[in-house]
């Protein structure tokens, strides 16, 4: 009797851990749907903000690049560009 009851014990814990397995592979792999909130976010995602559009820009590419020109900051930008060479 002691045989059999070691085996039941066993075969027990071993459909167990199989029934425990399955659980968490469930739970893991189980996809949550899309809440009100998750789709609001996202259609108001940084992207589609009407501060990142060109016609909303206070200055234009050209003028930027013409005030950077003149700056101590983009003289030295080219300087210093040829000495970090990677290659």
């Amino acid at each position: 009797m002691a045989k059999s009851f070691d085996e039941l014990k066993q075969f027990l814990l071993k459909e167990k851990e199989k029934y425990e397995f399955e659980q968490t592979v469930k739970k893991v792999y189980s996809r949550p749907k899309l809440t009100k909130q998750v789709k609001k976010a996202r259609s108001q995602a940084p992207g589609r903000l009407d501060c990142f559009k060109d016609e909303n820009r206070i200055y234009s590419d050209k003028e930027v690049r013409t005030y950077l020109d003149g700056t101590s900051y983009f003289e030295t930008y080219n300087a210093m560009r040829g000495q970090d060479n990677y290659e």
